[in-house]
């Protein structure tokens, strides 16, 4: 094609836009609208991944952010696979994912048409605008720079969320003369900052309190702000208490961390005069701030909320002091506000008399716990658990998938990582594999991804282990399997005592995954015995490949023993399960 002067495809055009957001990656199957701009990003050094399900194109995306802090950007075309992106549409606006939709459709010629029985057609944006922050449909060229600017402007603006675009089919040949691309400054807030009177007002109860608490959640490590939030953790010398969607840890702070729930978590909980939150919703997996591990002590503590979106404060609880902004702008403010000569702040270490020997006490329970479990075979999962955690490299990034087994791994794995992701708001089964895909991308090979899932779970999406084999990526799968849905053994039982009859809650022992995996071309491993687990981790790190272990695990003791069941069923409202 012959372009006149000034003139460039609607698709390259789309591409320089999402260049200006530091976007170098596309999740989408190449059909009819697509297959220029598939073409046209890879002549520009980008990525192009093809899944074999749009939805876990979703999931993959979703995968990239985390890791990246930039917006992953998955494709649709016209019907069917515009429809298979509404799974990963619906989680990425639970998890606060702001990933970019964009979707082909029929030419407007016959979008216009009022007739009866069209092939793969539907009025799509409407399906989605439940779901999406934004939706824009092109009618002309003209408006490719304001519909993207506005997407990107409402994906970022307050709490982060998905968008979507749409085209028609025939914009992927058009051609257009635009005008000078704006930078991120020119159409959206780059920054966004607190405010000095809330700031300072942050610094001087922070200062004045007996016994603060640092609550993070996954918006601290979705928003690439670890090291700033080291340093605040360490200025502070309070207890860090992680929510239970920031499985992920500040490795620069961890003897002085606690997971939600926990003994220690609870007694600096109980003892805490003030609470500064950041990226978490404060919602039902902590109880929202007031009920549950809250209620006991001092239950008068005053709240610091590091939040962007400020339609969210007061919400699930009164906030003394709101700071309205990003946390990767808010965090370094008032750290800069703590430590500043001319502020006259001071701060000292604060924790709970006991809460190192609780720390301590926890540990040793843990341990027990493990040393106390029958052997097997079958594996029992604590084992499981414990011995990936000995054979993983040195801070890997952990992805979870749903599951008992997923529990398991919460309650006994052994590895500091600052990276460990699930779909937690959502409760998505299997986003694992192509979450692990993602992340896999973004890190590169600088870090080792591995995915922690059980069977059922591995099964939704296991056609993206040939993903994995295309692109080259050495993740690590290991399935624990009880051959069962787990958790739905565990509600068979509670419902109807140890005689219930688990109806389709069980399935057939017949499947290998490691056979499964040699079919696709990755690495396969098949573990029995405990003593075999670590070193075939080692062996699946070490092929340079995508390796699958399975793992067998012992059925009743995983669905019917899941540590910290109770607490999770809390998570179902604040009075939980009676």
């Amino acid at each position: 094609m012959i372009l006149e002067k000034n003139e460039m495809l609607i698709p390259d055009r789309i591409l320089q836009l999402l260049e200006v957001e530091g976007i170098d990656t596309l999740f989408g199957i190449p059909d009819p609208c697509f297959v220029a701009m598939f073409a046209l990003a890879e002549q520009r050094g980008w990525r192009v991944i093809a899944p074999h399900h749009e939805q876990a194109g979703g999931f993959m995306a979703d995968g990239l952010y985390r890791l990246t802090g930039r917006p992953g950007v998955i494709i649709g075309n016209e019907g069917p696979g515009v429809a298979n992106l509404a799974p990963a549409a619906i989680a990425a606006a639970k998890e606060n994912i702001p990933t970019i939709f964009i979707a082909g459709q029929r030419e407007r010629y016959f979008d216009q048409q009022v007739r009866r029985g069209r092939f793969q057609y539907t009025r799509q944006p409407r399906y989605f605008e439940e779901a999406m922050k934004f939706t824009g449909v092109i009618e002309h060229a003209d408006h490719v720079d304001d519909i993207y600017h506005e997407a990107f402007r409402q994906a970022f603006t307050g709490k982060p969320g998905p968008v979507y675009i749409e085209y028609p089919q025939d914009f992927a040949s058009a051609t257009y003369s635009f005008g000078p691309l704006k930078q991120i400054p020119e159409y959206r807030l780059a920054h966004q900052r607190a405010d000095s009177a809330s700031l300072e007002a942050a610094a001087s109860l922070l200062e004045s309190a007996d016994q603060p608490v640092l609550l993070i959640g996954n918006g601290v490590f979705a928003a690439r702000a670890q090291e700033a939030m080291n340093q605040l953790a360490t200025a502070l010398q309070c207890p860090v208490i992680t929510t239970p969607g920031a499985s992920s840890r500040l490795l620069g702070v961890l003897e002085v961390t606690a997971p939600y729930a926990t003994p220690a978590a609870n007694e600096a909980i109980a003892r805490a005069d003030v609470v500064l939150a950041v990226g978490t919703e404060i919602g039902e997996p902590v109880h929202y701030g007031t009920g549950r591990h809250w209620s006991s002590g001092r239950t008068d503590r005053k709240w610091i909320y590091i939040e962007r979106d400020a339609s969210a404060f007061g919400v699930n609880r009164p906030i003394e002091v709101p700071l309205v902004g990003d946390l990767r702008d808010v965090v370094p403010q008032l750290l800069s506000q703590l430590q500043s000569p001319r502020s006259g702040h001071k701060l000292q270490a604060r924790f709970p008399q006991d809460y190192s020997s609780l720390q301590q006490e926890a540990f040793e329970q843990l341990a027990a716990a493990v040393d106390s479990a029958p052997e097997g075979p079958p594996i029992h999962p604590a084992h499981m658990a414990l011995e990936v955690s000995r054979a993983l490299p040195e801070n890997p990034v952990i992805i979870r998938d749903g599951g008992a087994i997923c529990l398991w791994n919460m309650a006994f794995n052994t590895t500091a990582s600052s990276d460990i992701h699930w779909c937690q708001n959502f409760g998505h089964l299997g986003t694992g594999i192509p979450h692990a895909i993602g992340a896999q991308l973004a890190v590169g090979d600088s870090r080792r991804v591995v995915l922690i899932s059980g069977d059922s779970a591995f099964q939704f999406h296991i056609s993206e282990l040939e993903t994995a084999v295309r692109k080259n990526l050495p993740i690590v799968f290991i399935v624990g399997c009880d051959y069962a849905w787990g958790l739905e053994v565990k509600v068979y039982n509670l419902a109807f005592g140890d005689e219930a009859c688990y109806t389709e809650a069980r399935w057939g022992k017949q499947v290998r995954f490691d056979k499964i995996a040699e079919a696709y071309g990755a690495h396969g491993e098949y573990v029995e015995r405990r003593e075999e687990i670590a070193p075939a981790v080692e062996r699946a790190l070490a092929s340079g490949l995508p390796a699958v272990v399975q793992i067998p695990v012992n059925a009743e003791i995983n669905s019917l023993e899941v540590p910290g069941f109770e607490e999770f069923a809390t998570w179902y409202g604040d009075k939980g399960y009676q």
